[in-house]
């Protein structure tokens, strides 16, 4: 069964239409955005495994659902392992609260005092400095550029012990808070982006997210040749992987 709406996204030369169908299939709920892209994307959202296919515009309904239909196994892999995924409580930014950085855990000290915002880590604290009156929101805001910016000055000499022993180049790297991925990658241009939840998890980790990106440099999709790279690269990244993903994860108001 399909239901179909249609919207406008503005473009630099006309008005494009995305077309939105809903496809039911058995138990499955899947959305599906038809827009002017080449190849068709899958994927799978937490917490609870919702599945959205990008496909383009060209793509009959039919074909999608043949491709769905293809991959079911992994869809259903990829479903229960976010359903099992532990995930952190929502943060209030109270005194005694759990925060992670590179991997170790450190209990929260809200100071409150006429200064500009400050973090600083002491032995198993970490004291987050702010004004009196300080809503949540801006504290967690503080933490997250506090974050971004320890992923900053982390990621670029790890990039550059990579380029050489891979032989690519990176062209440009971003961070930024990622829902569904640790990172990603951009083959054509050259440019990979990291989350920055991984401020939080051990450097290991982080080491082995830029050496996965920096391997679709090669290698675009993960075939037998990326594994085969990883492999020579980084001969122990399945553990990094799985470490990862059995950290827990933040909590999120998914509101797709």
């Amino acid at each position: 069964m399909l239901k179909r709406s249609s919207a406008f996204l503005p473009s630099s030369n006309s008005k494009v239409t995305t077309e939105i169908l809903t496809m039911k299939l058995n138990d499955l709920d899947v959305e599906v955005i038809q827009k002017n892209i080449k190849n068709v994307h899958l994927s799978v959202y937490p917490p609870d495994g919702k599945v959205k296919v990008s496909a383009p515009v060209s793509m009959t309904p039919d074909t999608v659902r043949v491709f769905v239909i293809s991959k079911l196994g992994w869809i259903k892999k990829q479903q229960t392992k976010l359903r099992l995924q532990e995930r952190e409580a929502p943060r209030e930014y109270i005194d005694r609260e759990s925060h992670y950085v590179w991997g170790k855990r450190y209990l929260l000290k809200v100071d409150e005092k006429d200064a500009p915002p400050a973090i600083e880590l002491k032995h198993s604290r970490m004291i987050l400095s702010v004004r009196p009156g300080t809503s949540r929101e801006r504290k967690q805001a503080i933490l997250e550029a506090w974050y971004r910016e320890n992923l900053k000055q982390t990621v670029p000499a790890l990039i550059e012990k990579w380029q050489s022993r891979m032989g690519v180049q990176v062209k440009r790297y971003y961070m930024q808070r990622m829902k569904t991925k640790w990172g990603s990658c951009s083959f054509h241009t050259g440019n990979i982006r990291l989350n920055t939840e991984l401020a939080k998890k051990p450097l290991a980790c982080l080491e082995y997210i830029v050496v996965h990106e920096m391997t679709h440099l090669l290698e675009p999709t993960h075939n037998s040749r990326f594994i085969a790279l990883m492999d020579q690269f980084m001969p122990k990244w399945r553990f990094y992987r799985d470490e990862l993903n059995r950290l827990p994860v933040r909590h999120e108001d998914w509101g797709y």
